[in-house]
């Protein structure tokens, strides 16, 4: 389960079992209560730890901040066609003209000429230049994806992930989470 955390909130991160990440984008967050409940379900090892703490009249335990799972989760090879893992393989830019806004779904052969829905023919365009393409083939409109649509592993939507880091980072979170170089902060 990875949800929306803020960093008021004391979120833990979670890794599987060989010390990765479940996901960079979004990035595998639990609430400090999932985190408090999978230790005492005995699933995961905490690794690090806030400095603030639950207590209760007998008992107290500092947050984790970091926590691994005790069995590994195999990642499936391929992942889910979505139109956010469409628009996490293309970078959130269309492609046609590298904008990042009013991201659309395009299919490169349209529907009406009996292109599939599909990861080989969609990919992310700007509603402007969605609406300048059409119905046309990229030959008609003159119009091309600067990258020809394809299906992406789970490493290349994690490799695209770790080029948008998150507002926030802990720093003990930092030893497992690897940026692009240019953004790590």
């Amino acid at each position: 389960m990875t949800i929306a955390v803020s960093p008021d909130g004391h979120p833990a991160l979670v890794l599987n079992a060989d010390y990765r990440p479940l996901s960079y984008y979004p990035l595998s967050l639990w609430s400090w209560q999932d985190a408090i409940k999978a230790v005492f379900l005995d699933r995961v090892n905490i690794v690090s730890e806030y400095d603030a703490a639950v207590h209760s009249p007998t008992f107290e335990m500092k947050l984790p901040s970091v926590v691994v799972l005790k069995s590994y989760i195999r990642p499936n090879r391929y992942p889910a066609f979505t139109r956010f893992n469409v628009f996490l393989r293309d970078k959130f830019e269309c492609q046609y003209c590298g904008s990042p806004s009013e991201l659309t779904f395009d299919h490169v052969t349209p529907r009406s000429k009996g292109g599939k829905t599909s990861w080989e023919n969609v990919c992310a365009a700007c509603s402007p230049c969605n609406l300048r393409k059409g119905n046309k083939l990229p030959k008609q409109a003159n119009m091309w994806p600067r990258q020809k649509p394809f299906m992406p592993t789970i490493e290349d939507l994690h490799r695209n992930g770790r080029k948008f880091p998150p507002n926030h980072l802990h720093e003990s979170w930092m030893d497992f989470l690897y940026w692009d170089s240019e953004l790590e902060p």
